[in-house]
C-alpha cells in the first residue's frame, strides 16, 4: 500500500498534528512513513502544507506534481495553491471555511472563499466540501477543523487508516485532557449525517 497525501492550509489549523497523527497511526501499523512540512509565517496565518508518503520503497518526502491521491484542504485558497499536486483520480476534502489571508486584509480587498469552493467542484471530480463551521459551532470549539477534517478523510478510505488508529494516535500525541473533543469531532462526519 502507498499513499501520498498532502495537507494544506494556514498557520494555527492544526494542519501540522493532523499530518502527525497520520503519520503516528500509520507506522502503528507498521507502514513505513515519510514526511516533510513547510510551515512559513505559521502564527501570522501563513501557508502550512504537509507531504506524507505512506508504504514501501520511498526515497523521498516530497509528492511529485500529479501524484498525491488525497489533498485534505483546511483552508480553500490554499487548497486551490496545492491542486497541482492532485492525481487525476485523487480526492479533495476541503473546509468550505476561508481564512482571509493577510495580504487581502491590509490590502482591504474581499476574500469569501465562495470563488475557490467554485473552482474546486469545476475542476475535481471527487470533491468532498464540509462546513467545517457548523461541525465547530456543534461541538462547541473552534479548535477542532483538523479531526474533522481527519474524520472525512478517513471516511472517504484515501488513507487507509480506519478512525480507532487516528483515535490510538491521539492517545498518544495529545494531553487527555482534550482526548473526548478530538473523538467527538473524528466522528462528526459519520454523526451529521444520521
Amino acid at each position: 500500500m502507498n499513499k501520498n497525501i498532502l495537507l494544506c492550509g494556514v498557520g494555527g489549523q492544526g494542519t501540522v498534528l493532523a499530518s502527525k497523527l497520520i503519520a503516528s497511526a500509520a507506522m502503528e501499523k507498521g507502514v513505513p512513513v515519510m514526511s516533510a512540512e513547510t510551515i512559513g509565517m505559521a502564527q501570522k496565518g501563513g501557508s502550512v502544507f504537509s507531504h506524507l508518503r505512506l508504504g514501501e520503497n520511498l526515497f523521498s518526502p516530497m509528492i511529485a506534481t500529479g501524484e498525491a491521491d488525497i489533498i485534505i484542504g483546511f483552508e480553500p485558497a490554499e487548497t486551490v495553491r496545492m491542486l497541482p499536486y492532485l492525481k487525476k483520480d485523487g480526492v479533495v476534502i476541503v473546509n468550505s471555511h476561508p481564512i482571509k489571508p493577510v495580504t487581502s486584509s491590509l490590502s482591504n480587498t474581499s476574500y469569501s472563499g465562495e470563488e475557490m469552493i467554485a473552482y474546486l467542484q469545476k475542476h475535481v471530480e471527487n470533491l468532498v466540501v464540509v462546513d467545517c463551521n457548523k461541525a465547530c459551532e456543534e461541538l462547541g470549539s473552534s479548535k477542532v477543523v483538523n479531526m474533522v477534517l481527519l474524520g472525512a478523510a478517513v471516511k472517504s478510505g484515501e488513507i487507509y487508516l480506519e478512525k480507532e488508529d487516528i483515535k490510538n494516535a491521539i492517545r498518544k500525541r495529545v494531553k487527555p485532557s482534550f482526548h473526548e473533543l478530538n473523538f467527538k469531532a473524528l466522528d462528526y462526519i459519520n454523526e451529521s449525517a444520521k
